[in-house]
């Protein structure tokens, strides 16, 4: 009985040593604990400098716009990707990146030698992107968690940003603008893509979108419907430093078509 306790501790290391060996070699590893998601540059400007929206601002209910397969099945980040030119190599952020749907797919197209910043502000969100990163085993995302007027990325580390049906959920769009111009190099792209439709119905009207861009000094270089029916992409350049407005002289912009969605809606409550 001593002789074949003995053999015990043995016994066990070597079935550890085998079922550690065989989980390797079938592709599989030791789930470890994952590490919360952090800002990654110190806060910029503050929420109350800037004037609040003159229009609703939807309420956050799913981290996906539609279902993965459906938008697959137009190309939705094809295309953006595309019009935007992002390319292996590059670095982008994907702004509010929910579920990672755009961030899978723009990790594979920057490649090894580019970088994607998964951002976003709700916890529950940050923790599934983790948990996606770490099965799909990505080594070319981080994720970053922002605030809902500043993303707290690095300083011009960005060739792209993409903000992707959530820019009608930016309680403070001036804000979080201001704070991602720094965050872009020279010449860098920032690609929004929504619903051509009001804030209260999860879009934001493109000519809207255009004047509070231009408010935060951003100037506009593309606008395209996409196919499929997943929405419009507007494509700015942020502001040089010099350039950016002084977040007290920016003014709300005012937008018949969003003002009269919002009392319609109103109308129709209970």
């Amino acid at each position: 009985m001593a002789a074949s306790r003995s053999l015990r501790p043995r016994i066990l290391v070597t079935l550890v040593r085998t079922v550690t060996l065989a989980l390797a070699l079938t592709g599989f590893v030791l789930l470890r604990p994952v590490r919360a998601a952090e800002p990654l540059a110190p806060a910029g400007a503050p929420a109350s400098a800037f004037p609040k929206p003159d229009r609703p601002v939807a309420e956050i209910i799913a981290p996906l716009w539609a279902s993965e397969a459906q938008r697959d099945s137009v190309d939705e980040v094809g295309q953006v990707m595309r019009l935007m030119g992002i390319a292996a190599g590059q670095s982008v952020a994907d702004i509010g990146a929910g579920s990672g749907y755009y961030t899978v797919r723009l990790a594979e197209r920057v490649g090894p030698q580019g970088h994607v910043y998964a951002e976003d502000v709700t916890p529950r969100y940050l923790a599934g992107l983790e948990t996606r990163i770490a099965k799909s085993a990505l080594t070319n995302v981080t994720v970053v968690r922002g605030e809902p007027h500043d993303p707290r990325l690095p300083p011009a580390s960005l060739d792209a940003a993409v903000l992707v049906h959530m820019y009608h959920e930016i309680a403070q769009p001036f804000g979080l603008l201001h704070n991602l111009a720094p965050m872009m190099k020279p010449g860098g792209k920032v690609g929004i893509v929504d619903a051509d439709d009001v804030p209260s119905r999860h879009g934001t009207p493109p000519a809207l979108l255009a004047c509070e861009l231009t408010a935060a000094g951003y100037r506009q270089t593309g606008l395209s419907v996409l196919e499929g029916g997943v929405g419009y992409l507007a494509i700015y350049e942020a502001p040089a430093a010099a350039d950016r407005p002084n977040p007290a002289a920016i003014r709300p912009c005012r937008d018949e078509t969003t003002r009269l969605g919002k009392q319609g809606a109103a109308k129709r409550g209970p």
